[in-house]
């Protein structure tokens, strides 16, 4: 075995027992068995405006925060590739599970030779798995990773969703919501079952713990549906009947849809909510994704009667961008709306310029911020999907 395979395998093995605190600890520990002088750990905070060091007693001052538009390491972020100082002896290594960008890792060394960067992005990968498992029952991350005090609500809804990007070779799924620290009625969940990638989002109505509880219960009723078998139809009935039964009174807009990441078939159902927007070859395809106006969940109505369900072939490069009527009615102080021609436009700009879809949802996030001055109104939920099927996938032409 190589240096780095007994390092790795050694880490491995003594992490099973450690605590959260000692992570940050054990891979600086063998980032120095490696060569290495040191290695620290950053994740993002939770608006993704600062890289936020984990715990460890040789930070060095200043080092705590950094900013994620103006250093290297929040460049190794948002762009996901290894960055070097001028000088060669600090490497940023970015921590990515799957297609989700949980942090980076800073090493410093003498010489950062192409054996040691080597051992350090093998290392990299294992501190990202480590990270993502201790986070599973343990606070320290989430307490990083926020700069405000939560609302029950937001701790409610946060509690529910799934981590913000997913993905595989065939596509990409990421998302976004503010205000962070005080989310209502908003929420958003996605998942892969094979070659399936299955969407929900949802707004409730108001602004309260209720508002909370009828999104997390939703999306436990799409949950539950999805993982018995049953249809989107079947979804919107069951979260018509829940809300109906548990939550009366509370009305609540959706679209639940799934994606076939092999044929680019993409089916949906839209209860009360803007319309899905087609990106295609950088121009948004009017009306593609419209339908009939279904009402909103919580009125009974779809409880015998399903609503309807709509279908639309997707070509290879194709965005299905979802989103939230907070975003577009957000209003800067002189009463100028967001839009949704400003939203589709930063989309654009920013997958043309070669940003990811994460990164893409973050600049976005940013400039909605930027707009209304940081006093959102209204939750703002925005999810994008990317169907870039691979080589071997089915060819598929003259679509939609």
């Amino acid at each position: 075995m190589t240096l780095g395979e007994v390092v790795l395998a050694d880490l491995l093995a003594r992490s099973h027992r450690a605590s959260a605190r000692k992570v940050p600890l054990l891979i600086d520990e063998a980032g120095r068995r490696l060569g290495l002088s040191s290695a620290r750990l950053y994740v993002p905070d939770l608006q993704q405006i600062k890289l936020i060091a984990l715990p460890h007693p040789d930070t060095a001052p200043g080092e705590e925060a950094l900013d994620i538009d103006n250093s290297l390491g929040g460049l190794a972020y948002r762009t996901q590739q290894l960055q070097r100082s001028p000088d060669g002896g600090t490497a940023w290594l970015p921590m990515i599970d799957g297609v989700e960008r949980v942090g980076v890792m800073k090493v410093t060394a003498a010489a950062l030779t192409p054996r040691l960067l080597e051992d350090s992005q093998a290392l990299a990968g294992l501190a990202t798995l480590l990270v993502v498992s201790k986070s599973a029952f343990s606070d320290l991350v989430i307490m990083r990773e926020r700069s405000n005090a939560m609302t029950i609500q937001a701790e409610l809804l946060w509690a529910f969703l799934p981590p913000r990007t997913i993905g595989t070779g065939q596509v990409t799924s990421s998302a976004v919501l503010e205000p962070a620290y005080d989310i209502g009625g908003d929420a958003f969940d996605h998942n892969l079952v094979d070659d399936i990638l299955y969407l929900t989002l949802l707004d409730a109505m108001g602004h309260d713990l209720a508002s909370g509880g009828a999104s997390a219960a939703a999306l436990a009723a799409c949950r539950f549906t999805r993982r018995t078998g049953g249809t989107l139809r079947d979804a919107a009935t069951t979260v018509d009947r829940t809300l109906g039964r548990w939550i009366p009174g509370r009305l609540m807009t959706a679209v639940l849809a799934h994606l076939d990441t092999t044929s680019g078939w993409f089916t949906w159902i839209n209860c009360g909510h803007p319309p899905p927007l087609l990106i295609r070859d950088g121009h948004v395809l009017p009306h593609v994704l419209e339908g009939v106006p279904q009402l909103p969940l919580g009125l009974g109505f779809h409880t015998d009667t399903p609503p309807v369900e709509y279908r639309a072939r997707l070509q290879p490069g194709d965005r299905i961008l979802l989103y939230t009527d907070g975003v577009t009615e957000a209003r800067a102080p002189d009463g100028d709306l967001f839009g949704e021609q400003r939203l589709t436009d930063t989309v654009i700009r920013s997958m043309t310029e070669g940003d990811s879809a994460p990164e893409a949802l973050r600049r976005i996030i940013q400039n909605l911020l930027h707009h209304d001055e940081h006093q959102i109104r209204d939750d703002a939920t925005i999810l994008l999907v990317e169907w870039h099927p691979t080589p071997d996938a089915e060819t598929v032409s003259g679509l939609v």
